[in-house]
């Protein structure tokens, strides 16, 4: 099973290869340097060994869905396609629902910003007529990743601007119910795993709450102490995990209303 993990920064890479290597980097068109694993010898019976390939893709939902689209391309040119997409990284707990050095596992990815402001309040986008602001991942799959990593299921968005203040911040949770965590990349990577229909998931450990920018109170060390181990559990549950087939269609948040 092979499985594309996409980061923003290459500390988060970095984690995410510390939970399996050796790994070697193979250069993608557009510069994009993907970490492969160095395979091991493998007679044991059972499930195939589950291959973890890493790519830090850049800052933001543009940049996480051109460098996903590139890796997804080049591995089904190269005859070895992916299974399954997770962005993975660290951001920030909408508390106290997922405080921080929590994980949370994504069960919507929300583009929580993609829409236009009017007179009422914020209007997503698909009740201007276009797209979609939500990727579902597989509820089986989110289950059974979340059980073996110890982690929170729940709405993660996706917002091109950090949360800076807690206005923002209350916006936001009102807005989206029940939304654990914010970040810059996981709905750009579910758009381009949902036009290569390659299943996603989206995993988050909490290095921050979201709200004012308190540097002082930002755990980003312990995070992706969190993101190596979280990915060290990560094989076991694909394995005994059948649910991976073709992505789901993508469907509008539940949470995505008009707020005043």
């Amino acid at each position: 099973m092979r499985v594309l993990v996409v980061t923003a920064v290459a500390a988060e890479r970095d984690a995410v290869c510390a939970a399996a290597g050796p790994y070697t980097a193979e250069r993608l068109p557009g510069g994009y340097a993907l970490h492969r694993p160095v395979p091991p010898v493998d007679h044991s019976p059972g499930p195939a060994p589950v291959a973890l390939d890493a790519l830090a893709a850049g800052v933001g939902p543009a940049a996480a869905a051109a460098a996903t689209a590139t890796a997804l391309t080049a591995a089904a040119l190269t005859g070895e396609p992916c299974d399954l997409v997770v962005s993975a990284g660290i951001g920030g707990g909408f508390a106290p629902g997922a405080p921080l050095g929590s994980v949370v596992v994504a069960d919507a990815i929300v583009a929580a910003d993609l829409g236009a402001e009017t007179p009422e309040g914020f209007t997503p986008v698909t009740e201007l007529g276009f797209g979609t602001v939500a990727h579902h991942p597989d509820p089986a799959l989110v289950r059974a990743v979340a059980a073996a990593a110890g982690a929170l299921a729940g709405p993660v968005l996706t917002v091109s601007t950090v949360t800076g203040s807690a206005g923002r911040a209350a916006q936001l949770a009102a807005r989206h119910p029940g939304a654990l965590a914010e970040a810059m990349e996981g709905f750009g990577v579910a758009e381009a795993a949902a036009a290569h229909g390659v299943p996603v998931l989206e995993i988050r450990t909490v290095s921050n709450a979201v709200g004012p920018r308190d540097r002082a109170a930002w755990r980003i060390g312990p995070a992706l102490t969190a993101l190596t181990a979280v990915f060290g559990a990560l094989p076991g549950a694909l394995r005994a995990t059948t649910s991976l087939g073709a992505a789901p269609a993508p469907q509008p948040a539940p949470s995505a209303r008009r707020t005043p």
